[in-house]
């Protein structure tokens, strides 16, 4: 697997302990885009979110998914980091069992939800209503970044899983 960052479509997947936001790009990575939120499916056995986002890499021939890793402020990991972890080596390990060529790396996440928030927000979306949009649009704003910092020095953001 290269570290060159090329045109390709890219997903972002914003991991909860009860949703998964998803956030897809354009195949040239200009825009990111929200695309669904799925319920997180505990049975470690069975991981249908993990299969649904598996054949989305299929069907959109998704060259990289970004699994936002959510540290603290200062940097430090905690639960929900090992939580991104754990679920980007489930995915991972899905897809190469499909024998999918989707690479899955982890991107720094700080902050994307509470911008998701603000976005909505300026939107005129009441906090009400922001619940199953939030993670859609935390997705999107590191998937944006990603995408942004890739095409600007040419290699792949974040980092590889290790398994």
């Amino acid at each position: 697997m290269s570290d060159t960052f090329v045109k390709g479509t890219r997903m972002g997947v914003d991991v909860g302990t009860v949703r998964v936001g998803i956030a897809l790009t354009d195949p040239d990575c200009v825009l990111a885009t929200p695309h669904r939120t799925l319920t997180r499916d505990k049975n470690r056995k069975k991981r249908f979110d993990v299969k649904i986002i598996t054949a989305m890499c299929e069907q959109f021939h998704v060259a990289t998914v970004y699994v936002g890793l959510p540290r603290s402020l200062n940097g430090q990991e905690n639960r929900s980091t090992d939580m991104a972890r754990d679920y980007a080596a489930d995915l991972q390990n899905r897809l190469r069992s499909r024998q999918c060529q989707t690479m899955v790396r982890l991107v720094d996440e700080r902050l994307s939800t509470v911008a998701a928030h603000q976005s909505l927000l300026d939107a005129g979306v009441s906090r009400r209503h922001h619940m199953d949009k939030v993670d859609q649009m935390a997705a999107v704003t590191f998937l944006q970044s990603a995408i942004d910092q890739g095409r600007s020095t040419g290699t792949e953001p974040g980092f590889p899983i290790d398994t």
